[in-house]
């Protein structure tokens, strides 16, 4: 009796541990990267010099949601990962708006099974909206090679 106890013991425990599966986690954080805009002013020597905006309004066209930075001169917001669009409102206080159509191709990158995959944004172009009184007096660059990481800005605004 006692070595049928000991056995019965013994396989559920060898089945416990080879039905145990490893744990996975993802630490990689393999974000799909926004795109960064940071805002400047040209001075009259030609100088770029970081400005921040007050009451600056940013939504996503046909989206409810609506960021609201105070007192800032860098904006990080997401791109449509689901469609090849993306068109963004900029509008500063009660100041005219602007508008930012940003088109570009997905690419899919997996990274890992715990982790999944991410979208790299590849031939990125930009263009702002036909309105000409605004208070975004410039941007550049109107396109991008990619966007793949979040390390550094993509697009200056001159305000």
């Amino acid at each position: 009796m006692k070595k049928l106890i000991c056995a019965a013991f013994c396989t559920t425990l060898i089945l416990l541990i080879f039905s145990c599966e490893k744990d996975d986690f993802c630490i990689s954080n393999p974000v799909t990267p926004s795109i960064i805009f940071r805002l400047y002013e040209i001075d009259e020597d030609g100088d770029e010099e970081l400005k921040s905006v007050d009451s600056l309004y940013i939504w996503a066209e046909g989206k409810d949601s609506i960021y609201i930075n105070q007192s800032t001169d860098s904006i990080t917001i997401p791109l449509n990962s689901l469609e090849d669009k993306t068109v963004y409102n900029f509008a500063q206080g009660t100041e005219l708006l602007n508008t930012f159509t940003i088109n570009y191709t997905r690419e899919e990158e997996y990274v890992s099974r715990s982790c999944g995959y991410r979208i790299i944004f590849n031939d990125v172009t930009i263009e702002n909206g036909t309105n000409t009184n605004t208070w975004i007096t410039s941007f550049t660059p109107a396109t991008l090679t990619t966007i793949n990481s979040q390390e550094s800005a993509h697009v200056k605004i001159y305000h």
